[in-house]
């Protein structure tokens, strides 16, 4: 375990690389930096959107909308298989030919999804198309180091990853409107066609990067014998499941509960983006400065946020208001990838990844707990208080996890004592 646990971003990307001179991009870094973030914004669109569409495609399949919430919970379960198996079996593979492929299986699996004719396949093809999403991040955020120049390494993964929170802001909206408009499965017809593009621009832009020395199966899931990884890990795939009690029912709860218009939802969807945007600027900002105070303080402000909503949602304005502070608690994420990754030690790669497996977990969690709360009676507004109930119960596993890491460092201290005596 390292002394000092609170490595920043850039200092652990720095690492990350180290032993190869950076690659160069054919037609520039921007180019490639937007290349790669276009499929952060492909994997965001059809991530969200299935949250804003779940009305219209259980009434197709013939379902129940706490039923056809599986699809969410389907494609998340995907992310947290394919995140950890791709990326530990194709540790040797090149990083460009692996973006390239995971982007046409993710297309091929949208095309699927709209293809569906009944529940089964449906969520059988929002399984498959989760399988690339966590891979897909945590290799674009690898390439995107290895393309900057030196001490711009975090800034290039930071701006790789704005396509997500751009995602909630215009892409959910948009394909949200779109399938109010046209159908559903138009919106995963589009998201499929922004997957094709998005091979298309890295084939371009993005040249071939040589692996790294020495990478391999064995030392990625070396990752795995750190009992911190395991604890941040679920930090994250409990607390983060509160947003999304909340976000996966935000539809029907606006509808039945707010009394907003169907029309007016992507508004409110790109309200949620705006504060994903907000919060991600100030976690990161706020993780280089006191990184276990920002997963805390995190965890505490979505566990307040998200029980007001169930109080808030009763009006559009407050309503409005939450869901900015709700998506807000976004801020956490910057300083959970951190963490993780600095408690990963080699298996930078995995650690990448499995971040992205979490978040998809408490994709899951957060829509299968909504969905039993819905179901059982409690009203579309309870998710608020399921989310808050998630999110509380992570921090006794932060407690844990820190009280280990205090332990750790007064045996460290100790041990330096004697060597010095």
């Amino acid at each position: 375990m390292p002394s000092d646990l609170t490595t920043s971003p850039a200092e652990t990307l720095a690492l990350v690389g180290a032993q190869e001179p950076p690659a160069r991009a054919p037609y520039g870094e921007g180019l490639a930096e937007l290349a790669l973030a276009v499929g952060g914004f492909a994997l965001g669109t059809g991530e969200f959107a299935s949250m804003g569409l779940l009305p219209s495609a259980a009434r197709d399949v013939g379902v129940s909308i706490p039923t056809a919430g599986h699809m969410i919970s389907a494609y998340a379960l995907g992310v947290v298989v394919g995140a950890p198996l791709i990326t530990v079996l194709m540790a040797k593979a090149p990083r460009r030919a692996m973006l390239i492929g995971l982007m046409i299986v993710f297309a091929l699996a949208n095309f699927a999804t709209a293809l569906a004719p009944t529940y089964a396949p449906l969520v059988a093809a929002r399984f498959l198309a989760g399988l690339p999403h966590g891979a897909y991040f945590g290799i674009a955020a690898l390439v995107a180091a290895g393309l900057a120049s030196n001490g711009g390494r975090a800034q290039a993964v930071g701006r790789v990853m704005l396509g997500l929170s751009v995602a909630n802001v215009v892409g959910v909206p948009f394909a949200t409107w779109l399938g109010q408009e046209m159908g559903w499965r138009t919106a995963f017809l589009a998201v499929g066609g922004l997957g094709l593009l998005t091979a298309a621009l890295v084939t371009v832009f993005v040249p071939v990067i040589p692996v790294s020395r020495g990478a391999s199966p064995l030392r990625e899931l070396g990752g795995f014998k750190h009992a911190q990884v395991w604890l941040t890990l679920a930090v994250a795939a409990v607390g983060f499941g509160g947003l999304f009690a909340v976000y996966s029912y935000i539809t029907p709860t606006l509808v039945q509960i707010t009394g907003v218009k169907l029309s007016t939802v992507p508004l409110f969807l790109s309200v949620i983006g705006l504060g994903m945007i907000a919060g991600s600027l100030v976690g990161g900002w706020l993780a280089d400065r006191a990184l276990m105070a920002s997963i805390l303080g995190g965890l505490l402000w979505s566990a307040v946020v998200l029980a007001l909503f169930t109080l808030a949602s009763a009006h559009p304005w407050s309503a409005l208001a939450d869901l900015f502070l709700i998506g807000g608690g976004i801020a956490v994420v910057p300083a959970l990838q951190t963490r993780l990754m600095d408690t990963a030690h080699d298996a930078q790669t995995l650690a990448a990844a499995l971040n992205h497996s979490a978040l998809n977990l408490a994709n899951a969690l957060g829509a299968w707990f909504g969905g039993l709360s819905i179901a059982a009676g409690f009203g579309w507004s309870s998710t608020g208080w399921i989310g808050a109930a998630l999110a509380a119960a992570a921090i006794p596993i932060f407690g844990l996890s820190a009280a280990l890491d205090l332990r750790a460092r007064r045996r460290g201290a100790r041990r330096g004592a004697e060597g010095i005596a």
